[in-house]
């Protein structure tokens, strides 16, 4: 939903409101409804915050954020689309269904927060309901993956440098730094 029209929403579904008066033997009813009434508008924001917050980073000039970034949910991407200017950006294929992927995710968070000059992209291969590794998924098919977890580096320039076993390798030697 672009901004506008979602910007136009909301202030339809404010202008929805209709006022009301006080009185105290409606009070927990009039409560309930506007608790009913803010908790919609609070959801409506965060699913479309949420939709939209990885195409925010796809312009090519993204920057390192404190952690590191989650795109796909299984979806096709284009992985240079998300390269962090200036900097190595490694791209770790994931899923929650992956023994592997979850034990070395927080030492690939340590690698984002402690080498200044590497961004760690997480990259989900599985769509939103599925359950186990979603090998079936576009972005799965897409990158021809046939292991997880899977990486693949691109150097500060933007060119691939290792992909596969070759990247393992780089990732545990600064692992070990």
């Amino acid at each position: 939903m672009p901004a506008i029209a979602f910007g136009q929403y909301l202030e339809e579904f404010f202008a929805s409101f209709k006022p009301v008066r006080r009185d105290p033997s409606n009070a927990p009813r009039i409560t309930n409804k506007i608790m009913i009434r803010y908790s919609s508008i609070i959801a409506i924001t965060i699913f479309a915050l949420t939709m939209h917050l990885p195409h925010a980073f796809a312009d090519g000039n993204s920057t390192k954020g404190v952690s590191p970034l989650h795109i796909s949910f299984g979806e096709e991407i284009n992985l240079e689309d998300y390269l962090v200017a200036g900097k190595t950006t490694v791209f770790d294929f994931y899923s929650d269904y992956c023994p592997p992927c979850r034990a070395l995710a927080p030492y690939l968070e340590m690698l984002h927060k402690t080498h200044g000059e590497v961004a760690v992209v997480i990259v989900e291969i599985n769509r939103s309901g599925v359950r186990g590794i979603d090998w079936k998924s576009p972005v799965a098919r897409e990158y021809e993956l046939s292991f997880i977890p899977y990486f693949r580096i691109y150097d500060a320039e933007g060119k691939l440098v290792a992909d596969g076993e070759e990247a393992r390798k780089k990732i545990v030697d600064w692992l070990k730094q």
